[in-house]
């Protein structure tokens, strides 16, 4: 059984109860994106090369993970409404399938990605140096897809049964143990941007064991289900389309910024990696939002579920403008913590400004969407994603590699972006047609 009580199901839905996930949900979210500006900061300090290799590397990784996102998000929303339904058992026998499932096609991720690694890096980088660099760090960071993606499905069962508590602590554990571990292997040990990726890796097993050791003590890591992955596969089949969407662009970002210089991908890898650090941030919201949503649902309690919505929205947006007031503030000293290379600090404020203003924006898009990905509603946020990406976002990036506007263009384009999802979010919550309840 679990070692941490969990939330009761049922319980009033007080900003004491919304914190009491979010909190430590934010931990966890925070964790693995504040181990990869550490890892730009120690890498950054190498040059511009180094720093390139991993971007690319990094942004590969992250594309090839994050497609299937469905085993964390998937896994929240299925269990929630069992956990909801009274039906706790079954919610945590969600999780140990989902755990098989990741570590299937953690293998095929990492096979396919060793295979590939320098074809994918050239592509990308248009550069055989940037290439070579890159490919040198995705290839020992792969060793580690399997335990990624184990670590994706335990957050997405602890969640699901509305305790965050566990997953915090195994992944402030193996993060930080691996945030230690990083500078030394890059300089004392003179691995160099190897030793990056060798920390990365060490981390993510960490992380994977005490989560299938969690799934173990609970009774529920039992032989495989081929019926309940099936059902789990479909439910992420929109959730991986959705995932495309955002890494099509976000993939064709780091590569525009590659053809136009080293010192143009290091910027963008610095900004982008601020902008991936305060979306997980403002996300410990949604994922709160995704275990309540899910839950309200469940035990039939739809008005609940639809104030719910809008509560957590509230908080989202406040915070979403205290962070871009902050990150304005700080942008006299900030940009100087990760580089010191002048070329890359002189491209960095084409980018900044467009971040500063998008935070507002995306703490209601983000709130929004754990609402709605709480309610299994992933049909209407993978069609408008892809509308918004491939309509607005994805042209925009292309049109400034052709236009010659630089990281400005890029950055405007992810702007547009959020706005239209903003847009498709609000009305569809407004609706009400997702408050679709019962398990």
């Amino acid at each position: 059984m679990s070692d941490t009580p969990d939330v009761a199901a049922g319980a009033p839905i007080t900003a004491r109860r919304i914190a009491g996930l979010a909190v430590p949900a934010l931990g966890v979210l925070a964790a693995e994106p504040l181990y990869v500006l550490i890892d730009t900061a120690v890498v950054g300090h190498l040059g511009a090369l180094p720093l390139a290799g991993l971007a690319l590397g990094g942004t590969m990784l992250t594309v090839m993970t994050s497609q299937l996102t469905f085993l964390s998000y998937g896994t929240t929303a299925r269990t929630a409404r069992l956990y909801g339904a009274d039906r706790r058992t079954e919610a945590v026998a969600e999780g140990g399938q989902a755990t098989w499932l990741a570590i299937i096609v953690g293998l095929l991720v990492f096979v396919l990605g060793e295979v590939f690694a320098y074809e994918l890096s050239m592509l990308l980088a248009g550069d055989a140096q940037v290439a070579a660099r890159a490919a040198e760090w995705l290839r020992i960071a792969l060793l580690g897809a399997p335990a990624i993606l184990i670590t994706l499905a335990g957050n997405g069962w602890m969640r699901g049964v509305q305790d965050t508590v566990r997953p915090l602590r195994y992944v402030l554990i193996a993060n930080g143990l691996s945030a230690v571990l990083c500078p030394v292997l890059v300089y004392p040990v003179g691995l160099g941007l190897a030793g990056s990726a060798i920390a990365n890796v060490a981390a993510q097993y960490v992380s994977a064991v005490m989560f299938v050791a969690a799934i173990a003590r609970e009774r529920a890591f039992r032989r495989p289900s081929l019926a309940i992955m099936r059902a789990q596969m479909v439910l992420g089949r929109d959730l991986i389309l959705r995932s495309a969407a955002f890494q099509i662009c976000f993939l064709s970002a780091a590569a525009v910024a590659a053809r136009s210089s080293a010192a143009a991908v290091g910027a963008h890898q610095i900004v982008y990696q601020l902008w991936s650090f305060l979306s997980l941030v403002m996300d410990s919201l949604a994922i709160a939002a995704q275990a309540l949503i899910g839950a309200e649902l469940g035990a039939h309690r739809g008005r609940a579920a639809m104030a719910a919505a809008w509560q957590i929205t509230r908080y989202s947006f406040a915070l979403g403008c205290v962070l871009g007031l902050a990150f304005a503030l700080g942008y006299v000293v900030l940009p100087g913590l990760f580089t010191s290379d002048a070329a890359v600090l002189a491209q960095i404020p084409e980018a900044w400004w467009f971040f500063v203003v998008q935070q507002p924006i995306a703490g209601i898009v983000f709130a929004l969407d754990g609402v709605l990905l709480g309610a299994a509603d992933t049909r209407f946020l993978r069609t408008t994603t892809l509308a918004a990406a491939l309509g607005g976002f994805f042209p925009l990036i292309w049109a400034s590699w052709f236009f010659g506007w630089g990281l400005a263009g890029i950055w405007f384009g992810l702007t547009v972006f959020l706005v239209a999802r903003l847009v498709a979010t609000v009305w569809r919550t407004r609706s009400g047609i997702w408050a679709v309840e019962g398990t």
